[in-house]
């Protein structure tokens, strides 16, 4: 899954990649970022095993961004590859507000989905002129619907079902994809911004890039706690945009654990247990029996596996269980 990183020139978006990337990440404009996970700790503590995994996240630094009126067709074709995007605000120059930032950023979103619309639709009605079983017609009443959305300056995530359409993915539509806005502003600003209300497949969050910077050359964890906490913050801005952006692409995490290693698996919501064994390896979904599952809950209740079976926590669950995000699943399978 790919995050793109991007906004108007001067709005922080290079520093904040490199906090998200980390100081011993290579150079260049991509980087893979390890998914926070405090649920990996107890386990490891339980197992001492000799591997710990983090589930991760590939973010994209997307060069350019002209001046806070259009992103430019440049940007837009490289965030459009990308799974999810991150739209980073300046709100400590003052050259331009980050509310007006952010209506130009949707609006150039939705201009260039109606345009790409608009083109297909023209097609279609060429296309119907010459040979009426050459179009779908749940594809034609999709982009109909579409540019409904559009022509009301809404982005097409505020409508979920219609975002994710099938008949609509292979157009890769901006508006569609799942944003995450990040309001760069002053340190002093972050612990008392009021942020907005988040809307379907849209999410926001207060950070000072300069001040994610400086915290990742502070090696020190405990150190790091102190700085945090002497500015007001409980918490790394850095890992609430890493969780915020998984949480948007509609990921959770099940979890495996044993002496050879401990590890986050991602997987998207709502998946069942047979795929989730996918995401291990395509071996262990062919030949599926059944999922030993225990919930996370259940986990701290009991605090190892042994009591666990004893209170009668563990479950034997089948292909079709939906995995929670949490779980801590053992595959049972037959090659």
């Amino acid at each position: 899954m790919r995050t793109a990183i991007f906004g108007f020139n001067g709005a922080g978006k290079s520093e904040l990649f490199a906090a998200l990337a980390g100081a011993s990440a290579p150079r260049g404009n991509r980087a893979v970022v390890k998914v926070p996970e405090p649920r990996l700790k107890p386990l490891a503590d339980l197992f001492k095993p000799k591997k710990i995994t983090h589930a991760e996240i590939e973010y994209l630094d997307v060069p350019g961004g002209g001046k806070a009126q259009s992103l430019g067709e440049r940007v837009l074709n490289e965030i459009r590859t990308c799974d999810c995007l991150l739209a980073v605000l300046d709100g400590f120059s003052g050259v331009s507000g980050p509310k007006d930032q952010y209506k130009a950023i949707e609006a150039d979103l939705v201009i260039s989905d109606m345009a790409v619309v608009e083109k297909r639709l023209e097609r279609i009605k060429v296309d119907k002129k010459k040979i009426k079983d050459l179009v779908n017609p749940k594809e034609e009443e999709a982009l109909l619907q579409a540019m409904e959305v559009l022509e009301a300056g809404q982005p097409l995530r505020r409508d979920p079902d219609l975002a994710n359409a099938p008949e609509l993915r292979g157009f890769a539509l901006l508006s569609a994809k799942p944003i995450l806005c990040a309001w760069n502003l002053e340190e002093s600003k972050v612990s008392g911004f009021t942020r907005p209300e988040d809307a379907p497949g849209e999410s926001h969050v207060a950070v000072s890039a300069k001040l994610e910077r400086e915290l990742i050359e502070i090696e020190d964890p405990n150190e790091r706690a102190l700085f945090l906490a002497d500015l007001g913050l409980g918490e790394s801005a850095r890992d609430r945009v890493i969780a915020g952006t998984y949480k948007l692409l509609g990921l959770i995490t099940f979890l495996t654990a044993g002496e050879k290693d401990v590890r986050a698996w991602t997987i998207k919501r709502g998946s069942k247990a047979q795929e989730a064994a996918g995401a291990i390896h395509s071996d262990i979904q062919k030949g599926f029996i059944r999922a030993e599952v225990l919930g996370w809950e259940d986990f701290e209740k009991a605090k190892d596996f042994k009591r666990a079976k004893d209170l009668g926590l563990l479950r034997l669950e089948g292909k079709g269980y939906p995995v929670q995000d949490g779980d801590i699943i053992e595959f049972r399978f037959n090659l």
